[in-house]
């Protein structure tokens, strides 16, 4: 499971502050797709480097194989996206710039199963300068086992976090709630990857892939640069 959620104090405190003005005149939500605006995330400037880092190697090498499709579907979107190596991640403290620093928490939300991924909130300009992933430890151990679609959609749900991208689920049915699973489809039935709580593709080598939705919020970040002027 996966949620949006401030992964430490320090940062839950920077969340409350005010949006950034000119998030007003931006595209911030469309079909199958929404931006962090909450945490004053608008876009993602088309000439930085962003690059996933790994609190140890051993999770480099655990997390690479997933996290390879999608890096390269972002990458064809526009988007400098790049898996790098290995550096310290402190939860409490974004890291260096551009970077998306993935590390294990044991139940980081306090709740078995749920991981969590958040962009640095409020950045300049509301240019996102990368985040923090941290995957629920129980994923590994045994003691929390999960289908192969909810593992791997997982694993690219919450980076996506860090770089811009909310939950797009809506109201659909009209009860006055925007419920669990409550996502535009495309024609072949799959939800957005970033649909709350388990989006994407379930069969085959699609799983852990990103859906033309989350494609479609990943260049409305690099349209929303552009439109400001950033480069």
């Amino acid at each position: 499971m996966h949620k949006a959620l401030p992964v430490a104090a320090a940062l839950a405190v920077c969340a409350l502050a005010a949006v950034p003005t000119q998030a007003a005149t931006l595209a911030t939500k469309g079909t199958g797709w929404k931006l962090t605006t909450q945490l004053g995330v608008t876009s993602l400037s088309p000439g930085r480097q962003y690059t996933i880092t790994f609190a140890t190697s051993a999770m480099k090498t655990r997390y690479t194989p997933y996290l390879t499709a999608a890096v390269s579907q972002a990458r064809a979107a526009g988007l400098k996206l790049a898996i790098g190596g290995v550096e310290p991640v402190n939860p409490a403290k974004c890291g260096p710039v551009g970077h998306v620093q993935y590390t294990e928490i044991y139940r980081p939300l306090g709740r078995p199963g749920f991981s969590q991924g958040m962009p640095c909130p409020h950045p300049p300009k509301g240019v996102g300068t990368g985040g923090i992933v941290a995957i629920d430890s129980e994923y590994w151990d045994g003691t929390w086992p999960m289908p192969a679609y909810k593992l791997r959609n997982t694993l690219v749900h919450e980076p996506l976090h860090a770089l811009g991208l909310d939950h797009p689920n809506l109201d659909l049915d009209k009860d006055g709630k925007a419920a669990d699973h409550e996502c535009v489809a495309n024609p072949s039935g799959e939800t957005p990857v970033m649909c709350s709580p388990h989006g994407g593709y379930r069969t085959g080598t699609a799983m852990g892939r990103l859906t033309g939705f989350d494609l479609d919020g990943l260049k409305a970040l690099l349209a929303n640069a552009r439109a400001q002027g950033i480069k």
